[in-house]
This record gives C-alpha cells, structure tokens and sequence, in this order.
C-alpha cells in the first residue's frame, strides 16, 4: 500500500458496513461518519450521546439518534448495537478509551473475542514510498513475549486481508543486535526464530531491528544488516506502548504524515485514534476498519 487514501477504495470493495460513533458529541467523529457515508462506505449510522447535542447536527440523513445518560450508559448502548449485529464497527468518539474498552469486553453482552485485545496504526508520511504499520501504540501496556505473538497475529490478520499475502514483520529495539541488558532484543530473536520454525505463520518476522535498519535499505547495507525484512518492513512492533504512541504521533507532528488507527481482537473493529486527529484521520480509520471487518 503507497497511500492511506487507498483504504477507501478498500472498504468500498468491502461493502457498505453500519456504524455506531459511540460519544457523539465529538463532532469531528460525527463528520468524519457522515464523510465515509458521502464516500460509499456506510449504510446506517447510530449516533449515541447526549440527545440535546446529538438534535444540533444538521443533514443527519439515514441516521438514528440514540440518547445516553453518561459514557458507561453510552458504551453499552453502542457494543449492544454491534453484538445484536444491527451494526458492524464502533466508533469511539467523546468517551474514555477505559470506558469503551470495559464496554467491550464485557462478558455477557460484549464483544470480548478469543484472544488480546490489540492497537493496529496505519502511517503514511512524505519520506517513506509505502505505508508502515505500527503495534502496539495503543493498548498492551508492556506486551511480554507471548503478547508480543498475539500482536502479530492480530495485525498479521488485517493486513492479508488488506491484500498483504506474507507481510514482512520488524521487531523494534534501540539496536539491531541482541544484548542480554536488554531483554527487548532477546525476545525478538526468540520471537524471530519462532517464525522460522513456523511457530507464526503467514508472515516473515526478523529481529532485533533497529527503526532506521527496518525501514531503510541504506542503513540496513551501511549497518551490515543481512536480513528479509531489513529495509522493507510492512508492519513494526514496538516494544512498549509509549514507544508506538511517539512513533504515531510525530509522524503527524514531526513528518506532516496522516495515520488511521483500530483496536483489533474483538468480534468487531473498534475505531480508535487520538481526540485531536482530524476527521480525515478518522474516516481513513473507518475505511480501514471497515476493509477489516467480517461483517
């Protein structure tokens, strides 16, 4: 994938799918759901928050209002719309990211699915020819190295059906090599072995590779890297959330990029990018939850 953009021809392909924007009194979420409504990708939104607000947007055509109390209330009216199957992808809009999660998972009328629950980021920025996806920026606090194979398998998932046949996988750490110090390179080689032995399938996985080797074919050659995914790689696992959350943002802030964001695991996308992205972020974030979604 070159752009971002293409994940909407993407979820077009896909079918038109049902949203719920759980919170939507954020109106760069409301707008974003109209915008991939305007773009084919939707067929019937539900907007759940606050009824006063949600009576103040104008052209809400093929749209059902449905009023909350407060944000658990919200939550629960939203995942109930999606495990009824009246709808197919969460939206989150103005609730805490806890709150919708909790809502989620929740044993009786949530969404909890077999496995982790995992942060998948798409990026696109001038310097790189292709988009790179990020795990875990999101969620996993500290992933262990058991966590770090559900992260992979998660978004090894999206992306086949993203039309990534055998998606190239780095493992992220400050150097390339391993060092007992730094128990983060001795899992990515445990990790990367695992792959070859075919413990993680459809994927290629190497690491420890540091970020410049694993997306640079320069400084994989210059730093003597000799590897598959050295300098190609499709998606980065980083070894902590604050690391995939500083890598997502200063691809906006830094690089003047554009990044689309979805919690996968579930038995459905959950839409979930920063309160300050724009609504183009968020509509290329439904396109891709959309293009990810078995509904």
């Amino acid at each position: 994938m070159r752009s971002l953009s293409e994940l909407i021809e993407m979820a077009k392909r896909a079918g038109k799918k049902n949203l719920v924007v759980v919170g939507a009194e954020d109106e760069e979420a409301v707008e974003a759901t109209l915008m991939a409504k305007r773009e084919g990708l939707v067929d019937r939104i539900f907007l759940v928050g606050k009824l006063e607000k949600l009576r103040s947007y104008e052209n809400l055509m093929d749209v059902e209002l449905v009023d909350s109390s407060d944000e658990s209330d919200a939550s629960e009216k939203g995942v109930k719309l999606v495990s009824s199957k009246r709808a197919d992808i969460l939206v989150k809009g103005l609730v805490k990211t806890s709150t919708l999660l909790k809502a989620v998972l929740n044993k009786d009328w949530g969404l909890r699915g077999a496995g982790l629950l995992t942060h998948l980021a798409a990026i696109e920025v001038p310097a790189l020819d292709r988009v790179v996806f990020v795990s875990d920026g999101g969620i996993v606090i500290r992933p262990s190295l058991e966590e770090k194979v559900k992260l992979i398998s998660n978004a090894v998932e999206v992306l086949r059906k993203l039309g990534y046949e055998l998606p190239k996988v780095a493992l992220i750490c400050a150097v390339e090599t391993v060092n007992p110090a730094m128990p983060e390179t001795v899992e990515a080689a445990i990790i990367a072995k695992m792959n070859q032995r075919g413990e993680i399938k459809n994927c290629i996985v190497d690491g420890p590779l540091g970020l410049d080797n694993a997306l640079s074919s320069r400084a994989a050659e210059v730093k003597g890297v000799k590897s598959l995914v050295a300098g190609c790689a499709d998606l980065l696992i980083v070894p902590d959330i604050h690391s995939g959350n500083f890598l997502g943002k200063s691809a906006i802030y830094l690089a003047n990029g554009r990044i689309a964001g979805i919690v996968i695991g579930a038995k459905a996308p959950v839409v979930l990018v920063s309160r300050a992205d724009t609504a183009e972020s968020k509509l290329l974030s439904i396109a891709m939850a959309c293009s990810a979604s078995e509904g």
